[in-house]
């Protein structure tokens, strides 16, 4: 198991990166920890397993290791302690950018062919919520994202 302790002796951090404090076969003392992996993230093998560095770092500045630590600006690559929060599953996907196959453009809007408005709806507490068809994509874009500081508060995010 991972301890604050064990990232203190393997890790310096600074300005959101860890570096190594000890040189070991490849790898060279003060040589940045990990490489790149999939979707932004940055991982780093300890013991032969693999870690996302956000959650280590996490862990060196808090000492515990939470189930989910969200990237306030939602950048996967910025590991600033100052940009990394604990959040709940739902609260770390409320805070996620719109999906890839969005047709709208915007988050939380999709069009509804049958009754031909924009629809507005958000995942809450893991529950689909709807709040309205509209003919307006603007009015429906004010809709989604005040219900999503409503319901999402610090944790909303628009893009």
């Amino acid at each position: 198991m991972i301890t604050k302790e064990l990232t203190e002796s393997l890790f310096t951090y600074k300005d959101g990166h860890l570096y190594w404090k000890n040189t070991f076969a490849r790898i060279k003392a003060g040589q940045i920890a990990g490489c790149p992996a999939t979707k932004g993230y940055w991982i780093v093998g300890i013991k032969q397993k693999r870690y996302k560095l956000h959650r280590l770092i996490f862990l060196m500045h808090h000492g515990f290791m939470p189930e989910y630590v969200d990237h306030i600006n939602g950048n996967t690559g910025d590991n600033r302690i100052e940009n990394l929060r604990v959040a709940t599953a739902s609260q770390n996907s409320q805070n996620c950018k719109k999906p890839k196959h969005n047709t709208s453009g915007l988050k939380n809007i999709s069009w509804d062919k049958d009754s031909k408005k924009w629809v507005v709806r958000l995942k809450i507490n893991n529950f689909h919520k709807n709040f309205g068809r509209y003919n307006d994509i603007d009015y429906a874009k004010f809709v989604a994202e005040a219900m999503r500081y409503k319901y999402h508060q610090q944790f909303a995010r628009n893009q």
